[in-house]
This record gives structure tokens, C-alpha cells and sequence, in this order.
């Protein structure tokens, strides 16, 4: 399982409605397997659903300066963040948080 909790360093809340991609590399081009949004408390679960999980390399793609246009900020420093990460055991959860703020952003992985 692949999750991800956005949270908005910069107003102290959770990051709703931030759009995430999520893409996994086969061979040398990447394939979009999941997408969605983030709900109100910041969080999004789901985007493998329905599909089999293998090893292999993903990236998360978050639509960052959507997010922080609709909160005001109309030239937004960041336009997306793209988090690249391995998956070695399909069996365990990976959970990647991005803590965001208008000119910076951090991750890690999560339990």
C-alpha cells in the first residue's frame, strides 16, 4: 500500500485538495498507475487500489502550486513536488508525508 498526508507547515493545517499522481518506472519511461486528492484532513490513501503492487521505483507528484493559488498565493515559488522513492517489499505500507509551506518542503517516510 502507497499513502501520503500533506500538510501545511505555514497555516499549521492539514493541505486539502492537493492533487497527487502517483507513477511507477518500467524500464525507462514512467506509467501513471493512481491519482487523486487529498481530503480534508490532509490525507490520501487509496491510489493503488485495484492494482497489484510489484518492487520497483515510484514517484509521487504533487500539485503544489494549485494548491497554494487557490490559498492565495497567485505566483507560487513551487509548481509541483515530485517525490521519487523505492519500493523493495510489496507487502509493507509506504506511507510519504510532504510537510509543504510556500518556499520550502520536506518529506520522509512515514509510518
Amino acid at each position: 500500500m502507497i499513502t501520503t498526508h500533506v500538510l501545511d507547515t505555514s497555516r499549521g493545517q492539514p493541505a486539502d485538495g492537493v492533487a497527487v499522481l502517483l507513477e511507477i518506472r518500467l524500464a525507462s519511461e514512467w506509467s501513471p498507475i493512481g491519482r487523486g486528492t487529498t481530503d480534508e484532513h490532509g490525507r490520501l490513501s487509496g491510489l493503488i487500489e485495484g492494482r497489484t503492487m510489484m518492487p520497483g521505483t515510484y514517484c509521487l507528484t504533487f500539485d503544489t502550486g494549485t494548491y497554494h493559488r487557490n490559498q492565495g498565493i497567485s505566483t507560487p515559488f513551487f509548481a509541483e513536488v515530485k517525490v521519487t522513492f523505492n519500493v523493495r517489499d510489496v507487502d509493507e505500507h509506504y506511507h510519504v508525508p510532504l510537510l509543504l509551506s510556500p518556499f520550502g518542503y520536506s518529506t520522509y517516510r512515514g509510518a
